[in-house]
């Protein structure tokens, strides 16, 4: 069975920090085989940056979900395949 953790709307620069700070505690405490994030409204409330994603993924984070709002800030949309 695979143990996945799924984080869901991470807003804005207070949430991003409490769920960086946080995620090492949780990581230990459930030992996932998959984190999954939803970061859409990671960047003041509108889509998320390259330099977010980067963080996302440094920290553990295997994938980052989306959504609408993932067009209000067009510099992502040259990052994504």
């Amino acid at each position: 069975m695979i143990r996945a953790l799924f984080f869901g709307d991470v807003v804005g620069r207070i949430g991003r920090n409490c769920f960086l700070e946080q995620l090492p505690r949780i990581k230990r405490s459930f030992n996932p085989d998959l984190i999954i994030v939803n970061g859409e409204n990671s960047a003041k409330g509108k889509g998320i940056t390259s330099k977010i994603c980067k963080a996302y993924y440094n920290s553990g984070v295997d994938c980052i979900t989306s959504g609408n709002h993932i067009y209000d800030n067009r510099e992502i949309l040259d990052k994504m395949n």
